[in-house]
């Protein structure tokens, strides 16, 4: 069972993008006072955050965290995801480097959510991981850490949104360890995974967060 008060839910949605300079300013208006809300609003989503890279590539890293994995492929989402708006389809024209995987949370541990949010994308499981985490839950400075699992073919599934963004790929695994604010205990917490594979690892700083 979930730590309830680490995510929020059984599913996640997992985006890491960039964009262009010509459509930043309206990507940040876009984003916060009509896209994260939108989202939020579809039945069994819980939570939307938004980061900000302080030292990672793409430069932004959304979290929407869902009731279930049935969610994540249910019509109420796809629905949205195929009937984008007018300011949708503008402001996602701008998205570079876009990945995006809807993923099983497979572990969650810790005690709440933190401002600073480290990133691991890989493409092939690693023995003993699971292990290696549940221990980085109980190092200073640790809030969350959290293990989520791709569901490739619902990611893979074409929408009229995607159309006007598309990814350059589906983590097939995702790694996420939270910080209460101290960057140098995150980044230490964090040396202890260790991967044998190529891994895509970036640390943010949230900015904005909405509910339902």
């Amino acid at each position: 069972m979930l730590n309830p008060m680490s995510l929020a839910g059984e599913g996640i949605v997992a985006i890491w993008n960039g964009i262009r300079p010509e459509g930043r300013a309206e990507f940040f208006e876009w984003h916060s006072r009509e896209h994260m809300p939108e989202r939020v609003g579809i039945p069994g989503f819980l939570r939307g955050r938004r980061y900000i890279a302080l030292q990672a590539h793409p430069e932004f890293f959304t979290l929407y965290e869902t009731q279930t994995t049935a969610v994540l492929t249910g019509a109420d989402y796809f629905t949205r995801l195929n009937s984008p708006t007018p300011w949708t389809r503008r402001a996602t024209a701008a998205f570079t480097d876009t990945s995006r995987s809807l993923c099983r949370v497979a572990l969650s541990l810790g005690p709440g959510e933190g401002g600073l949010m480290m990133t691991f994308r890989f493409e092939d499981e690693k023995a003993g991981l699971q292990t290696t985490l549940s221990k980085l839950e109980e190092k200073p400075g640790i809030c969350g850490v959290h293990y989520c699992i791709a569901d490739r073919e619902g990611s893979d599934i074409q929408t009229e949104e995607k159309k006007g963004r598309p990814t350059v790929g589906v983590p097939a695994f995702v790694v996420m360890v939270e910080g209460g604010g101290d960057r140098a205990q995150l980044e230490t917490a964090c040396a202890d995974i260790r991967f044998d594979q190529p891994v895509e690892r970036g640390l943010y700083q949230l900015q904005y967060a909405v509910r339902p």
